[in-house]
């Protein structure tokens, strides 16, 4: 019962994928190829987003739509996020594909309950898995951009005041950066790139801080578009004041990643614990039965 129970399901697994990519044609695989980092299944996923757009699950479920959403704007920008969350839903939907054909194959060839039961824990498991581990990227970016903005903003005040224009000392610090892949300063690369496409300073800094979407970034906006056209000690006397707050914020943030690195050693301290008390009573157990 179990081995044809399998077997069906196997059939209907990889039959529904055949059919089903037949099905979406090349509009889903035009999606599967959009530039997006991170995904190792995207030529699998065509199927599983013709089930996704057909099953409407952005309506069904928008809370959880959204912060997807949301995450993949802030990590891989605002153009084609909507596709691109898409994508990454089928991209973890596809290894639930895999462990369930697995799970499959291994209870076929044993007879045995596990496979399928641990094939359909690990498609469960492995796709929230994903969503967390998303999560937390986007947490540790907006972290990074919190503690790199007090830097940006120190190097814009001795800028400024040495007699460089606002947009002038942006344009060093975005070209002069010691990290050029940090997130703080893509987006402001980005952000001179809207002003040599005739984007208004306003505007730029407007959509900086739209995709950064990080509040300290949004208070950073205001301040300069508030005091950028005064210049002067009035500007870099705004700037400095902003800049004891963030300190402080980044100061916050790096007590609590070094409490997070100390929990992270509990566990490998307890094994070694372990081992050195077995290394040092083994000889004495075997003494005493000797």
């Amino acid at each position: 019962m179990l081995v044809w129970l399998s077997g069906a399901l196997l059939i209907l697994l990889a039959g529904g994928w055949v059919v089903l990519n037949q099905m979406g044609g090349e509009r889903y695989r035009r999606f599967s190829r959009l530039p997006m980092e991170g995904l190792r299944l995207a030529k699998l996923t065509p199927p599983l987003l013709f089930i996704l757009e057909k099953s409407n699950m952005p309506v069904r479920f928008p809370v959880v739509f959204f912060r997807i959403q949301r995450s993949i704007q802030k990590i891989h920008g605002l153009r084609h996020s909507a596709e691109k969350s898409l994508l990454f839903l089928a991209d973890a939907l596809a290894y639930s594909w895999l462990f369930l054909i697995g799970g499959c194959l291994l209870s076929i060839g044993t007879g045995e309950w596990v496979g399928l039961l641990g094939g359909g824990f690990l498609g469960i498991l492995l796709p929230v898995s994903t969503i967390k581990d998303l999560s937390k990227k986007v947490q540790l970016r907006d972290q990074d951009i919190i503690i790199e903005l007090p830097e940006l903003l120190n190097k814009m005040i001795l800028l400024v005041g040495a007699g460089e224009t606002v947009q002038k000392a942006i344009i060093h610090c975005a070209e002069r950066a010691g990290d050029k892949q940090h997130p703080l300063y893509i987006e402001l690369r980005k952000m001179v790139d809207d002003w040599e496409g005739g984007h208004s300073f306003q505007q730029a800094f407007e959509q900086f801080s739209k995709r950064c979407a990080v509040q300290e970034v949004s208070i950073f906006t205001t301040t300069v578009l508030l005091n950028f056209r005064r210049g002067g000690n009035d500007f870099v006397l705004a700037l400095r004041d902003l800049s004891r707050v963030l300190w402080e914020k980044r100061k916050a943030i790096a007590r609590t990643r070094g409490e997070q690195a100390s929990s992270k050693l509990i566990f490998p301290m307890v094994v070694i614990f372990m081992v050195v008390i077995v290394l040092v009573g083994a000889p004495a157990f075997m003494m005493m039965n000797m």
